[in-house]
Protein backbone atom coordinates (compact mmCIF):
# COMPACT_ATOMS: atom_id res chain seq x y z
CA UNK A 1 0.00 0.00 0.00
CA UNK A 2 2.57 2.34 0.25
CA UNK A 3 4.24 1.83 -2.61
CA UNK A 4 1.21 2.10 -4.35
CA UNK A 5 1.20 5.47 -2.44
CA UNK A 6 4.82 6.84 -3.21
CA UNK A 7 4.12 5.80 -7.34
CA UNK A 8 0.99 8.90 -7.08
CA UNK A 9 3.35 11.10 -5.50
CA UNK A 10 5.34 13.94 -6.96
CA UNK A 11 8.51 12.98 -6.45
CA UNK A 12 7.34 9.40 -7.79
CA UNK A 13 6.18 11.31 -11.06
CA UNK A 14 9.49 13.61 -11.39
CA UNK A 15 11.63 10.80 -10.41
CA UNK A 16 10.24 8.17 -13.44
CA UNK A 17 10.40 10.64 -16.10
CA UNK A 18 13.80 12.36 -15.74
CA UNK A 19 14.78 8.98 -15.48
CA UNK A 20 13.45 7.80 -18.62
CA UNK A 21 14.95 10.99 -20.11
CA UNK A 22 18.03 9.84 -18.63
CA UNK A 23 17.93 6.80 -21.27
CA UNK A 24 16.49 8.24 -23.86
CA UNK A 25 19.17 11.01 -24.33
CA UNK A 26 21.99 8.50 -23.56
CA UNK A 27 20.08 5.88 -26.56
CA UNK A 28 19.91 9.17 -29.10
CA UNK A 29 23.88 9.84 -28.29
CA UNK A 30 24.89 6.45 -28.69
CA UNK A 31 27.02 6.96 -25.48
CA UNK A 32 26.57 4.98 -22.21
CA UNK A 33 28.56 7.99 -20.55
CA UNK A 34 24.92 9.78 -19.19
CA UNK A 35 24.13 6.58 -17.58
CA UNK A 36 27.32 6.46 -15.58
CA UNK A 37 27.66 9.99 -14.84
CA UNK A 38 23.74 9.49 -13.42
CA UNK A 39 24.90 6.59 -11.09
CA UNK A 40 27.44 8.40 -9.90
CA UNK A 41 25.85 11.77 -9.04
CA UNK A 42 22.65 9.75 -7.77
CA UNK A 43 25.15 7.63 -5.60
CA UNK A 44 26.75 10.00 -4.29
CA UNK A 45 23.42 12.20 -3.65
CA UNK A 46 22.09 9.06 -2.07
CA UNK A 47 24.96 8.20 0.48
CA UNK A 48 25.22 12.20 1.77
CA UNK A 49 21.30 12.31 2.32
CA UNK A 50 21.38 9.14 4.48
CA UNK A 51 23.93 10.40 6.42
CA UNK A 52 22.54 13.62 7.57
CA UNK A 53 19.56 11.24 8.55
CA UNK A 54 21.73 9.10 10.68
CA UNK A 55 22.84 12.23 12.18
CA UNK A 56 19.22 13.81 12.69
CA UNK A 57 18.35 10.58 13.81
CA UNK A 58 15.17 10.17 11.59
CA UNK A 59 12.77 7.33 11.94
CA UNK A 60 12.10 7.72 7.81
CA UNK A 61 14.71 7.02 5.77
CA UNK A 62 13.57 7.65 2.29
CA UNK A 63 16.21 9.06 -0.07
CA UNK A 64 13.91 9.45 -3.20
CA UNK A 65 14.01 13.61 -3.96
CA UNK A 66 18.38 13.10 -3.41
CA UNK A 67 17.82 11.07 -6.35
CA UNK A 68 16.15 13.27 -8.29
CA UNK A 69 18.78 16.33 -6.87
CA UNK A 70 21.47 13.24 -8.43
CA UNK A 71 19.56 12.93 -11.67
CA UNK A 72 18.88 16.52 -11.99
CA UNK A 73 22.85 17.18 -11.60
CA UNK A 74 23.86 14.37 -14.29
CA UNK A 75 21.50 15.43 -17.07
CA UNK A 76 22.32 18.98 -17.00
CA UNK A 77 26.55 18.74 -16.28
CA UNK A 78 28.36 17.77 -19.40
CA UNK A 79 28.59 14.09 -20.61
CA UNK A 80 32.88 15.18 -20.24
CA UNK A 81 32.52 16.12 -16.88
CA UNK A 82 35.28 14.45 -14.47
CA UNK A 83 33.15 11.77 -12.33
CA UNK A 84 34.92 14.01 -9.25
CA UNK A 85 33.32 17.16 -10.10
CA UNK A 86 30.27 15.17 -10.94
CA UNK A 87 30.53 13.93 -7.27
CA UNK A 88 30.84 16.70 -5.49
CA UNK A 89 28.56 18.94 -7.95
CA UNK A 90 26.20 16.13 -6.13
CA UNK A 91 27.27 16.46 -2.78
CA UNK A 92 27.09 19.98 -2.30
CA UNK A 93 23.51 20.29 -3.70
CA UNK A 94 22.75 17.76 -0.70
CA UNK A 95 24.49 19.75 2.33
CA UNK A 96 22.92 22.44 0.97
CA UNK A 97 19.97 20.52 1.23
CA UNK A 98 20.28 19.96 4.95
CA UNK A 99 22.11 23.52 6.32
CA UNK A 100 19.93 25.75 3.85
CA UNK A 101 17.20 25.11 5.92
CA UNK A 102 13.96 27.12 7.02
CA UNK A 103 11.50 25.04 9.51
CA UNK A 104 12.86 21.44 8.18
CA UNK A 105 12.63 22.57 4.76
CA UNK A 106 15.38 23.90 1.97
CA UNK A 107 15.57 27.04 0.99
CA UNK A 108 16.73 27.10 -2.07
CA UNK A 109 16.27 24.38 -4.54
CA UNK A 110 19.20 21.95 -3.97
CA UNK A 111 20.10 20.92 -7.49
CA UNK A 112 20.40 24.42 -8.72
CA UNK A 113 22.21 25.03 -5.76
CA UNK A 114 24.81 22.61 -6.39
CA UNK A 115 24.84 23.14 -10.18
CA UNK A 116 25.19 27.05 -9.22
CA UNK A 117 28.30 26.44 -7.33
CA UNK A 118 29.83 24.08 -9.36
CA UNK A 119 29.87 27.16 -12.07
CA UNK A 120 31.38 29.32 -9.48
CA UNK A 121 34.00 26.69 -7.92
CA UNK A 122 34.57 24.07 -10.66
CA UNK A 123 33.68 26.83 -14.12
CA UNK A 124 31.60 23.69 -15.40
CA UNK A 125 30.09 23.45 -18.76
CA UNK A 126 26.43 22.64 -18.54
CA UNK A 127 24.92 20.96 -21.88
CA UNK A 128 21.58 20.38 -20.17
CA UNK A 129 21.91 16.91 -22.47
CA UNK A 130 19.24 15.18 -20.26
CA UNK A 131 16.86 17.91 -21.69
CA UNK A 132 18.07 16.83 -25.04
CA UNK A 133 19.82 19.74 -25.90
CA UNK A 134 22.45 18.08 -27.55
CA UNK A 135 19.38 16.51 -30.23
CA UNK A 136 16.76 17.38 -33.36
CA UNK A 137 13.89 19.85 -31.83
CA UNK A 138 11.85 16.77 -32.36
CA UNK A 139 12.78 15.73 -29.27
CA UNK A 140 10.81 18.71 -27.30
CA UNK A 141 7.51 17.98 -27.37
CA UNK A 142 9.23 14.65 -25.10
CA UNK A 143 9.82 17.76 -22.49
CA UNK A 144 6.83 18.69 -22.14
CA UNK A 145 4.99 15.42 -22.51
CA UNK A 146 6.82 14.86 -18.73
CA UNK A 147 6.42 18.70 -17.60
CA UNK A 148 3.03 18.29 -18.34
CA UNK A 149 2.46 15.12 -15.92
CA UNK A 150 4.62 16.83 -13.74
CA UNK A 151 3.31 20.56 -13.55
CA UNK A 152 -0.30 18.75 -13.61
CA UNK A 153 0.85 16.48 -10.16
CA UNK A 154 2.03 19.53 -8.63
CA UNK A 155 -0.26 21.89 -9.35
CA UNK A 156 1.80 24.45 -10.82
CA UNK A 157 0.23 25.72 -13.85
CA UNK A 158 0.00 29.60 -12.66
CA UNK A 159 3.60 29.34 -11.79
CA UNK A 160 4.86 27.67 -15.05
CA UNK A 161 2.62 29.42 -17.40
CA UNK A 162 3.41 32.94 -15.97
CA UNK A 163 7.28 32.05 -16.11
CA UNK A 164 7.35 30.87 -19.51
CA UNK A 165 4.79 33.64 -21.14
CA UNK A 166 7.30 36.51 -19.15
CA UNK A 167 10.44 35.05 -20.39
CA UNK A 168 9.41 34.24 -23.62
CA UNK A 169 7.81 38.16 -24.17
CA UNK A 170 10.87 39.66 -22.89
CA UNK A 171 13.55 37.91 -24.72
CA UNK A 172 11.34 38.80 -27.92
CA UNK A 173 11.06 42.23 -26.98
CA UNK A 174 14.91 42.25 -26.26
CA UNK A 175 15.39 40.65 -29.79
CA UNK A 176 13.22 43.72 -31.15
CA UNK A 177 15.17 45.86 -29.52
CA UNK A 178 18.03 44.39 -30.94
CA UNK A 179 19.75 44.06 -27.33
CA UNK A 180 22.57 41.34 -27.89
CA UNK A 181 22.00 37.46 -29.08
CA UNK A 182 18.44 37.32 -27.44
CA UNK A 183 16.64 35.26 -29.52
CA UNK A 184 19.22 32.26 -28.97
CA UNK A 185 17.43 31.62 -25.85
CA UNK A 186 14.48 30.44 -28.43
CA UNK A 187 16.72 28.34 -29.94
CA UNK A 188 18.28 24.21 -28.51
CA UNK A 189 20.05 23.92 -26.31
CA UNK A 190 18.80 27.21 -24.89
CA UNK A 191 15.22 26.53 -25.44
CA UNK A 192 15.61 22.68 -23.86
CA UNK A 193 16.98 24.41 -20.34
CA UNK A 194 14.26 26.47 -20.03
CA UNK A 195 11.64 24.07 -20.44
CA UNK A 196 13.25 21.17 -18.31
CA UNK A 197 14.21 24.29 -15.82
CA UNK A 198 10.43 25.62 -15.55
CA UNK A 199 9.00 22.10 -15.30
CA UNK A 200 10.91 19.83 -13.10
CA UNK A 201 13.26 22.50 -11.14
CA UNK A 202 11.04 25.66 -10.78
CA UNK A 203 7.91 23.65 -9.43
CA UNK A 204 10.10 22.05 -6.76
CA UNK A 205 7.03 21.80 -4.02
CA UNK A 206 9.14 22.58 -0.96
CA UNK A 207 11.18 25.70 -2.62
CA UNK A 208 8.11 27.44 -4.08
CA UNK A 209 4.46 28.39 -3.19
CA UNK A 210 1.56 26.31 -3.12
CA UNK A 211 -1.02 29.15 -3.22
CA UNK A 212 -2.16 30.68 -7.19
CA UNK A 213 -1.04 33.97 -5.96
CA UNK A 214 2.21 33.16 -4.69
CA UNK A 215 2.81 31.10 -7.75
CA UNK A 216 2.22 33.83 -9.80
CA UNK A 217 4.74 36.73 -8.48
CA UNK A 218 7.25 33.71 -7.74
CA UNK A 219 6.93 33.17 -11.74
CA UNK A 220 6.91 36.66 -12.69
CA UNK A 221 9.99 37.17 -10.03
CA UNK A 222 11.83 33.92 -11.50
CA UNK A 223 11.24 35.17 -15.06
CA UNK A 224 12.00 38.62 -14.84
CA UNK A 225 15.70 38.27 -12.86
CA UNK A 226 16.81 35.87 -15.39
CA UNK A 227 15.69 37.42 -17.98
CA UNK A 228 17.42 40.40 -16.71
CA UNK A 229 20.66 38.21 -15.86
CA UNK A 230 20.82 36.81 -19.17
CA UNK A 231 20.60 39.97 -21.26
CA UNK A 232 23.59 41.39 -19.55
CA UNK A 233 25.72 38.01 -19.15
CA UNK A 234 24.18 35.47 -21.33
CA UNK A 235 25.04 31.69 -20.79
CA UNK A 236 22.43 29.30 -18.61
CA UNK A 237 23.52 31.02 -14.99
CA UNK A 238 20.55 33.33 -15.58
CA UNK A 239 18.31 30.25 -15.01
CA UNK A 240 19.72 29.79 -11.31
CA UNK A 241 19.93 33.27 -10.26
CA UNK A 242 15.97 34.42 -11.02
CA UNK A 243 15.15 30.43 -8.81
CA UNK A 244 17.10 31.83 -6.13
CA UNK A 245 14.82 34.82 -6.28
CA UNK A 246 11.83 33.32 -5.99
CA UNK A 247 12.67 31.17 -3.80
CA UNK A 248 13.50 33.71 -1.52
CA UNK A 249 10.48 35.07 -2.00
CA UNK A 250 9.00 31.81 -0.55
CA UNK A 251 11.22 32.16 2.39
CA UNK A 252 9.93 35.45 3.17
CA UNK A 253 6.13 34.65 2.68
CA UNK A 254 6.29 31.65 4.40
CA UNK A 255 8.18 33.60 7.54
CA UNK A 256 5.09 36.42 7.28
CA UNK A 257 2.70 33.45 7.17
CA UNK A 258 3.84 32.09 9.63
CA UNK A 259 4.14 35.60 12.09
CA UNK A 260 0.56 36.31 11.12
CA UNK A 261 -0.76 32.83 12.11
CA UNK A 262 1.37 32.82 15.34
CA UNK A 263 -0.13 36.28 16.30
CA UNK A 264 -3.75 35.30 15.55
CA UNK A 265 -3.36 32.37 17.98
CA UNK A 266 -2.27 34.56 20.69
CA UNK A 267 -4.70 37.47 20.28
CA UNK A 268 -7.48 34.77 21.51
CA UNK A 269 -5.69 34.06 24.48
CA UNK A 270 -5.07 37.54 25.04
CA UNK A 271 -8.41 39.05 25.39
CA UNK A 272 -9.82 35.81 27.25
CA UNK A 273 -7.60 36.49 29.84
CA UNK A 274 -8.80 40.11 30.24
CA UNK A 275 -12.12 39.27 30.04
Amino acid sequence: MKWKQWFKSPKAYVLITISVYLFIASWATHSIRGIENGGIAVGTAIVIDVLFALIKKRKRIMPDGAAITGLIVALILSLNTAWPIIASTACLSIISKHLLVYKKKPIFNPAAFGLFLSILIYHTEQSWWGAFGDLPSWYIPLLLIGGYAVTNRVNKYQQIFTFFMITFAMVLAMELLHSGDAFDALRPPFINATLFFGCFMLTDPPTSPAKPTGQIIFGILAAVVGTIVYGIYGGLMYLFIGLFVGNLYHLLQTRFSSKVTTKSRKEPRQRGMTD
